[in-house]
């Protein structure tokens, strides 16, 4: 499919819908929701065993702004940014990253990604199930396989027994558990802990909300008693599940301090950057300290920014100037992040990601004099961190326009593959849907040489 014949997008998400669809999470509390990921036996201790944050670009970022650049391409490709020398001899990444730059010896860049789903729903799903979305694009955008932090969710055990294994900050685009059910969704968190006012779960409920939640209790002290005269099913095992583990975690003092960011000295804070990213990526590493297996950052708008991705349609917007506002934030709150995992000797078990569902058109397109470009999965980017990988390299290669891989071609299902591997999960395992068929975890994929 050439970039001109690539179907309109339907991803740009207004900011008012935007935040109807994250008005979840502690601001909206739905409790049995929020905790079904909970429902598996806990059969770890409270602590070691990997984890991963993962900040998602949704929409797409650019590869060509950011992790491979191609100054030598033809002007109409390489856009108006310039590389930049890393602490890697030969390493090169945008001039708007510098801090990332700096610490390159704790980097690792996959180049070489490429898939053929063409939107975001199903770009999505490819990339975080290891299953081709399909291709057209209709609400609900429910995904028929679980994301890999589903799966996580099931497979690994806890590691601390009132915190929940996934948190979300806040939610992922299209999120669905696919065919495990809702079983293992995320904890979600709406709130913006840059906020003077951003509280731990029990401090954050008015009257009203204490008032359910003790409601709740009784009801669930009613229930206890009425399975005396009844069958116990599984549907009553999994209400009482979610709903007990969901008082716990909303009433947990590990959860007050785990979520307490007024903990952190003002100057960390500050280093992260007083925004909702910067606050986001430093919570995600006080909750993965105190046991939290996986964090989720979806990077949402920053102040001067026009809408909440990195959907950077000539049609919309001008690429470069979101670009500019957009870029410093993500190079201060990453490297921040990176930098703080491994002061505090949390590298080796800890792998940080950054990535979106696809890359952009190695051309520019223009809309009325106006810079962008449109959807393109054939090439792109993955930052990764930690995890005790080894960093410091550069893997794979696009060609010299940047339109599709000419070296270590791999597919987001080998990503995975990478990931499962790290998290100590069998990626060629299956395992029963919600109708109990098996159903493969990874259809196809082999872990990333480079980073074993």
């Amino acid at each position: 499919m050439s970039q001109s014949d690539s179907p309109a997008c339907l991803g740009t998400m207004p900011r008012r819908a935007f935040l109807r669809a994250s008005l979840t999470g502690f601001s909206a509390l739905g409790v049995s929701d929020l905790m079904r990921l909970q429902a598996a036996a806990s059969t770890g201790g409270a602590s070691g065993g990997p984890s991963m944050i993962v900040v998602w670009l949704w929409g797409g970022p650019s590869h060509m702004e950011t992790f491979d650049m191609k100054p030598d391409a033809p002007e109409a490709y390489r856009g108006l940014f310039k590389p930049i020398p890393t602490s890697v001899p030969g390493i090169e990444i945008c001039e708007k990253l510098p801090r990332l730059a700096e610490i390159a010896d704790k980097l690792a860049i996959v180049r070489s990604i490429t898939h053929d789903s063409p939107g975001h729903a199903n770009s999505t799903h490819t990339v975080l199930t290891g299953y081709t979305g399909d291709l057209v694009e209709q609400a609900p955008f429910t995904p028929k396989q679980p994301y890999v932090f589903h799966a996580a969710n099931k497979f690994l055990p806890d590691r601390a027994d009132s915190l929940p294994k996934w948190v979300a900050l806040p939610n992922l685009p299209y999120e669905g558990g696919g065919a495990l059910g809702r079983t293992y969704g995320p904890f979600k968190v709406a709130a913006d802990p840059n906020k003077p006012d951003f509280k731990v779960p029990e401090l954050v409920l008015d009257e009203a909300r204490r008032a359910r939640l003790g409601g709740r209790s009784r009801l669930l002290a009613g229930f206890d008693g009425a399975r005396r005269a009844l069958e116990e099913t599984a549907a009553t095992r999994s209400f009482d599940v979610f709903q007990r583990r969901a008082l716990d975690v909303l009433t947990s003092p590990s959860a007050r301090d785990a979520f307490d960011l007024a903990r952190e000295p003002d100057v960390l804070r500050d280093r992260y950057g007083r925004n909702v990213v910067g606050q986001r990526c430093l919570l995600a590493r006080r909750l993965v300290e105190s046991g939290v297996r996986l964090v989720t950052i979806d990077f949402p708008c920053v102040p001067g920014q026009k809408a909440f991705s990195w959907d950077d349609h000539a049609s919309v917007w001008n690429i470069f100037e979101q670009m500019e506002i957009r870029l410093p934030v993500l190079d201060q709150a990453v490297s921040a992040l990176i930098e703080d995992v491994h002061a505090r000797g949390l590298d080796k078990e800890t792998l940080i990601v950054v990535m979106g569902e696809m890359g952009r058109t190695p051309k520019l397109s223009n809309h009325q004099g106006q810079p962008g470009r449109e959807h393109w999965g054939k090439a792109m980017s993955v930052l990764m961190s930690g995890g005790g990988m080894p960093m410091g390299q550069v893997i794979g290669a696009t060609t010299a326009r940047g339109e599709e891989p000419k070296e270590r071609r791999f597919t987001p299902n080998d990503l995975l593959a990478t990931w499962y591997r790290y998290l100590g999960i069998d990626h060629t395992q299956y395992y029963p849907d919600v109708a109990g068929r098996p159903i493969a975890l990874l259809p196809h994929g082999d872990p990333i040489s480079e980073l074993i």
